[in-house]
């Protein structure tokens, strides 16, 4: 029923994360004689079965009933349900804190590119700095060979340079945004799990480091037409120029919108799930700490700058233009933006 439950939220398109949130919430809201069956619609007494995740998950993907109060998150549904449903919140586990993210942005300042630019939560692009960074931590302490040389090699190879393994400054951030992201859709349209790729350590190489053009020889065997990893990421920036062009033709308006929610500015970092101490390599490979760390809004807003040049987007507006959908082979999506008015 996992699987079906996975299968299914990936269908309607909702976030299976903030499901499974939801699922032990409801359970504890049950359990406190909160919600019933009858009041809810949903039959949470199945909570397990096939009954069960079909109709929650249609009751919220199409805003039936008391989906339509749960399609608004967790947050406002206790809300607007009383002190006792907002008390099993507390209790439904540690996603349950504001402003808590998976591989934030506060920890990992690459990641507020790639959290700002997607339309949910873009785990597989998250993965690619969070798992290695997991690792690297657990390194700190002896427990792994990623130490911070191999980290600032990883990021030579996959995300554009050093700098962008020191997660203290701006510099280099908006370059591995791109290449994550472009990366990471191609590896997608493969069926690539991103557990494991790309492989950006590897312990039985010399210098414990991946090779990021695997993925482009293994499409290249398979095809059996040569394929460089540069033509491999070019994919990747082709479908993810699809994805935003669709965003921008259903409402979307750039700059405007791709930002984070305000508690990332404001509210202290104070753990990671997989990155207890908050900590990161700096310039050096130096280990500091995150913990109480913010978002820097001036940093992130000029990361937006150089990040909307690399992709060949409009700075100001943060639109794409016709010449970057042609760039990218779209040209029909082009004509098709243009005559809507939605390009700079």
């Amino acid at each position: 029923m996992a699987f079906e439950a996975t299968k299914l939220c990936d269908s309607y398109g909702l976030d299976a994360v903030a499901i499974d949130l939801m699922i032990s919430w409801l359970h504890l809201c049950y359990a406190a004689g909160i919600l019933t069956d009858e009041s809810t619609g949903i039959p949470i007494s199945k909570l397990g079965s096939a009954e069960f995740i079909e109709t929650l998950t249609r009751k919220i993907a199409r805003r039936e009933g008391f989906g339509d109060l749960l399609a608004r998150g967790i947050h406002q549904a206790a809300e607007a349900l009383g002190p006792a449903a907002r008390e099993q919140v507390a209790l439904a586990g540690h996603l349950a804190e504001p402003g808590y993210h998976p591989y934030g942005p506060r920890l990992y300042n690459t990641n507020a590119l790639l959290y700002a630019m997607d339309p949910r939560m873009p785990i597989q692009q998250l993965h690619e700095i969070g798992l290695v960074m997991a690792k690297w931590s657990a390194g700190t302490r002896g427990l792994t060979l990623i130490n911070s040389d191999v980290i600032r090699t990883v990021a030579r190879k996959f995300w554009g340079g050093e700098m962008a393994a020191d997660f203290t400054t701006w510099e280099g951030k908006a370059l591995a945004a791109k290449m994550i992201q472009d990366r990471e859709f191609a590896e997608a349209s493969l069926i690539l799990c991103n557990f494991l790729w790309p492989i950006t350590d590897c312990d039985a190489s010399p210098d414990k480091v991946g090779d990021p053009a695997l993925e482009s020889r293994i499409l290249a065997a398979v095809l059996g037409n040569g394929i460089e990893e540069s033509e491999l990421y070019a994919i990747g920036e082709r479908i993810f120029n699809l994805q935003r062009a669709i965003l921008v033709r259903e409402g979307h308006r750039g700059r405007q919108f791709d930002t984070l929610p305000s508690h990332f500015f404001s509210l202290p970092l104070k753990y990671d799930q997989a990155n207890a101490d908050c900590v990161v390599p700096r310039k050096g490979g130096e280990v500091v700490s995150r913990r109480g760390a913010v978002v820097d809004r001036e940093g992130f807003e000029k990361a937006k700058d150089e990040y909307y040049r690399l992709r060949g987007w409009d700075v100001a507006t943060g639109l794409q233009t016709k010449e970057s959908l042609e760039k990218a082979g779209l040209p029909e999506v082009a004509q098709d933006l243009l005559k809507r008015g939605l390009l700079a």
